[in-house]
């Protein structure tokens, strides 16, 4: 026998029709929340994206783990904007070219991510620029920070088997120093700090003065890179 769906009165009406409106704003409900996950997982796809040369980190993937390490750690953390010095020599002037300075580029990261050990954030930023985030005690940054000059400024063999000279700039802040955990002000005093000591060979520790020089997103104004309409490098 065939079933009948009697709908008596007033009431019996308005439940119907709610009922067929909910139907298909239950399906764009979980279409929603089918989409949403997926948008969040392509996003961290990104995050985790490595550089295809370096395998470090890149922008994205470098400034979640930097940020989770400065708020996680506080006082305790320090960030490190580190650049090769004439690494345009290096492409330009040996014999390999390029592949000179990719191989030099290679082992800059593996010596820093040696020295900021399994728990630190390493990121290549664009060319021969590098940033890192680490955990270390105010009473060890000045001896940790010439430990990473002096293994940056080692040889770096050639796969022909040429030793280059290289050498890095270095420079850092501390959230305790700078007043605040926001990576952004503190890579931009970093990377004051490392202009201010470009191409000695020493690292430079930044002070609040080095916090106020102008900067396009976090970059020091002028450097290369930067431009009027905000984009860094």
């Amino acid at each position: 026998m065939a079933s009948t769906v009697r709908v008596h009165g007033p009431c019996g009406q308005r439940a119907l029709i709610l009922t067929s409106l909910a139907v298909p704003l239950t399906g764009w409900a979980v279409h929603a929340v089918s989409l949403h996950r997926k948008l969040a997982a392509a996003h961290r796809k990104l995050a985790d994206r490595r550089d295809p040369l370096t395998g470090l980190l890149g922008r994205n993937g470098y400034t979640a783990k930097a940020r989770q390490i400065t708020g996680r750690y506080g006082h305790h953390a320090l960030v490190a904007m580190v650049d090769l010095d004439h690494f345009k020599q290096i492409n330009d002037g040996q014999p390999g070219g390029h592949a000179a300075g990719d191989r030099v580029l290679a082992v800059t990261a593996q010596r820093l991510t040696a020295w900021a050990g399994s728990h630190g954030a390493v990121g290549r930023l664009g060319g021969d620029e590098f940033a890192v985030t680490v955990r270390i005690g105010a009473g060890r940054r000045e001896p940790r920070l010439a430990q990473l000059a002096a293994l940056l400024a080692q040889p770096v063999q050639l796969d022909d088997g040429v030793w280059v000279d290289v050498s890095a700039s270095i420079g850092a802040a501390c959230p305790d120093v700078i007043g605040t955990t926001d990576l952004s002000a503190l890579q931009r005093a970093a990377d004051a700090a490392m202009y201010a000591g470009k191409h000695t060979g020493r690292p430079v520790l930044a002070d609040r003065s080095h916090a106020t020089v102008p900067s396009i997103n976090g970059r020091r104004a002028g450097r290369p890179g930067t431009d009027i309409l905000g984009a860094a490098a």
